[in-house]
Formats: structure tokens, C-alpha cells, sequence
């Protein structure tokens, strides 16, 4: 592939990353970001900041923001450990797990209706794609 194709393959990767954002927080009510967050906590509450930090790869300042966001909306409880003050534990609150459970409920609605932008065959190969892209730029593979 030469550096044209490559290079309109990556805005057109950026222009539809956009839309999607633009999208998905408009139906669901938080941001990507947030919403990955917020269902790691639900699989792992309580867990400590530097585990979400681990496990979506964002930085702790980050991880920070979003929490004292979500906090300040009633969604996350953030309690520092007493054995470690530097600690910080962070659990969600029943009006979260409510509303993800709307969430989830308001999907399952929409795709059984059939309201799917992909089939699970091109989820799986985007998914793959991406993934394979991801792996090799953070091996450190140059672009051009």
C-alpha cells in the first residue's frame, strides 16, 4: 500500500472514530472512556484507581478526571484505603449500576430489531484489524 492509501485509510479510521464518539455518547449518556470505566468497575468493584488505570491504559491524571466527573454525578464513590493513604478504592453506586442496566436493556431492544450498523462476521474482522494495527504500533513499528 503506498503512503496515499495509507495515509486516507488513517483519516477515514479518525473521521469515523468521531462519529462513532459522537454517536454512542449521544444514545448512551457518557463517553466511550467513561462507559468502559464504568463496566470495568461493574465486573471488578471495588477495585483500586490503579487497577482501571492497568486495565483501560490511561494515565492516572485521566483516570482522575473521569472519576471526580462521574463522582460528582452520583455514579462512582471513591473511599482512600486507611492502611495506605495513597490508595485510592473506587466502587459504583446503585443509581450506576441502574442506569448500565438501562443501557444494556435499550440495546438489547435495538438489535433485535435488527438496527445493527455491522453483521458479527465484520465486527470480528474490524475487531481483528484493529487489533493487529494496535499490536504492531505499540511494538514500536513506524508508520511510513
Amino acid at each position: 500500500m503506498d503512503l496515499q492509501k495509507f495515509s486516507q485509510l488513517l483519516y477515514q479510521v479518525k473521521l469515523v472514530d468521531q462519529q462513532i464518539t459522537k454517536n454512542f455518547e449521544n444514545q448512551v449518556g457518557f463517553s466511550l472512556t467513561r462507559y468502559a470505566l464504568l463496566m470495568f468497575l461493574r465486573k471488578t468493584c471495588p477495585c483500586s484507581q490503579h487497577q482501571i488505570k492497568d486495565a483501560l491504559g490511561i494515565d492516572n491524571a485521566a483516570i482522575t478526571r473521569h472519576l471526580k466527573v462521574l463522582e460528582e454525578n452520583g455514579y462512582v464513590v471513591r473511599k482512600r484505603n486507611e492502611a495506605n493513604n495513597r490508595e485510592v478504592f473506587v466502587s459504583l453506586t446503585e443509581q450506576a449500576v441502574a442506569e448500565l442496566d438501562h443501557c444494556e436493556q435499550e440495546y438489547q431492544a435495538k438489535e433485535s430489531n435488527n438496527l445493527n450498523l455491522l453483521t458479527d462476521v465484520e465486527m470480528n474482522q474490524l475487531l481483528n484489524l484493529l487489533n493487529k494495527l494496535d499490536l504492531q504500533l505499540s511494538k514500536g513499528d513506524k508508520i511510513v
